[in-house]
């Protein structure tokens, strides 16, 4: 046994020598060379061999040992100075090595890092420090966009969250030592005619800087009262009340002191002084100033507490924010019935939060503080859309910071048709653009039907949707445990960056980061 193992290991493997030894049948010279010619060949010649050598994947034939197909495999991630040593099986990643780390691509376990801010400054793969996150409900997308504010704050990146409806964020500000400001009826207001921090700012600015922050806090509340007129009516105002707003404002402004709040501005509109009678085109008659304001007046007094929108925004501000550290608005205590105090209550906050961080950078430029980059995140962004005709424009014009500003964004939504469900077509139109202008699009679980619409912003090969697809089936029935599994697409989420292909990534959270991600505690406790 052992000869004959010996030579069968030496003809498979060294068949020179086999060759060698004695001549070979004419089978084997089929198989190993070409068969001499009759004729011509001299005696004594052998034919010369040709040594069989394995394929791409191995011997061919029955256990031989060659897949049929190749696995891929396992990927791990390590710095230089730790892999050297694997030399030369390292290989560059393909998956960026960039950013907050999330989990592990499903592609080939390979660690994946990604978040808006250093794929703009560090890594130079968007054009904008923005992101969209789509999903249906359950699946994740407060985990992810969690994940990113909680590794951006290690990098010094300061996370805020304009308006915390469930509360999904609470818990990570305060762990991350920082601010909570909890509104609601009865627990904390808001005024949006108060500047902030502006008024002691715009004092420690040259003349030049000082003029332009003070005339961006006069735009920020004529958007903000405009946009909760909005709300109130279901439609914007008009230009001519528009006008006299900013008009009233800015008398309001010059005449009161100190910080102002929503009755000031009812009296001032009742007082009727010049410049605001001008831009009202009363023609000097008083009863037609009267008529002209009525309407305005009327939603204005809707808002000093005996309209649906409460007592929020009649009182001064409860709880001023602070501008360098991590912040929340917690406005969890509003009711889902109340869609449009919902609404409003999100406005409101964008508006006095976006306030915040001009005056922030604007130190900053000037020399007088440290520069400070802001995560901003933008959750239930559909709850404001619907509110009212004209608010996609307030919400454009709220967002729009300039990315050399240093704030990066996270705009939160279910699916595309809550930005497509909007009645007016212009609306719908530059919905839209928030998804299109987005330096990157993460997806999680989606239903066939969004592919088409998903598919006209976001440049998707038939497997990626179909990958995400497949994420939003429901979880099956656990008869051993008596309740529902957890659905397969909880945690898995695609980014797209533009037409580069996308990124399936699994989110992976540790201990610690569990016990302050339970969305669900009122039902598990």
């Amino acid at each position: 046994m052992t000869n004959n193992t010996s030579v069968d290991h030496s003809t498979a493997f060294d068949a020179s020598a086999s060759f060698a030894a004695s001549p070979a049948p004419d089978k084997a010279r089929k198989r190993w060379g070409r068969k001499s010619k009759q004729s011509g060949d001299s005696a004594g010649k052998q034919p010369r061999p040709q040594i069989r050598r394995p394929g791409p994947r191995g011997f061919r034939g029955w256990g031989q040992g060659a897949p049929a197909y190749v696995e891929t495999p396992p990927e791990w991630r390590g710095t230089t100075v730790q892999v050297c040593g694997l030399w030369p099986f390292g290989a560059g990643s393909g998956t960026p090595g960039v950013g907050v780390p999330l989990g592990r691509s499903l592609a080939g376990g390979a660690t994946v890092c990604c978040d808006p801010i250093s794929w703009f400054t560090r890594a130079n793969l968007l054009l904008n420090p923005s992101e969209f996150v789509l999903g249906k409900p359950g699946l994740g997308k407060s985990t992810i966009v969690r994940r990113q504010a909680l590794g951006l704050a290690g990098y010094g990146v300061n996370p805020v969250v304009f308006g915390d409806l469930k509360p999904d964020y609470v818990d990570l500000i305060e762990a991350l030592d920082g601010q909570v400001i909890t509104l609601g009826r009865g627990r904390g207001y808001l005024n949006v005619l108060d500047p902030g921090e502006v008024t002691e700012a715009a004092a420690r600015l040259p003349l030049k800087a000082r003029q332009a922050l003070l005339a961006e806090a006069h735009g920020r509340r004529l958007n903000a009262v405009a946009s909760l007129v909005t709300v109130l009516r279901g439609q914007p105002p008009t230009d001519r009340e528009e006008s006299i707003l900013n008009a009233a404002l800015t008398v309001l402004h010059d005449r009161h002191d100190g910080v102002p709040v929503m009755a000031d501005l009812v009296r001032l509109l009742r007082d009727a002084p010049d410049p605001v009678r001008a831009v009202a085109l009363d023609r000097g008659d008083l009863a037609r100033y009267r008529d002209i304001t009525e309407g305005l007046e009327a939603s204005l007094v809707g808002l000093l507490g005996g309209g649906r929108l409460g007592e929020l925004f009649a009182h001064p501000t409860t709880e001023a924010m602070h501008h360098d550290r991590p912040v929340c608005f917690d406005v969890s205590s509003i009711d889902d019935s109340e869609g449009q105090l919902q609404a409003a209550a999100l406005l409101a906050c964008w508006s006095y939060g976006f306030g915040a961080i001009s005056v922030a950078q604007a130190l900053a430029d000037a020399g007088l503080e440290p520069q400070r980059h802001y995560f901003v995140i933008l959750d239930e962004l559909w709850r404001v859309l619907r509110a009212g005709r004209g608010l996609v424009d307030r919400v454009d014009a709220l967002t729009r910071l300039n990315r050399q500003r240093g704030v990066g964004m996270a705009m939160i939504t279910h699916t595309m048709s809550d930005l497509l469900a909007l009645p007016a077509e212009e609306d719908r139109m530059k919905a839209k653009g928030f998804v299109e202008r987005a330096g990157m699009v993460i997806c999680g679980g989606l239903p066939a039907a969004e592919m088409p619409q998903l598919t006209e912003v976001v440049s998707m090969t038939e497997s990626e949707q179909q990958i995400i697809t497949d994420w939003s089936t429901p979880p099956s029935w656990d008869s051993e445990m008596g309740t529902d599994s957890a659905p397969p697409g909880r945690g898995k989420f695609m980014v797209k960056v533009g037409g580069r292909p996308g990124i399936p990534v699994q989110v992976e959270l540790t201990p610690s980061e569990l016990r302050i991600n339970d969305t669900n505690r009122k039902w598990t406790t």
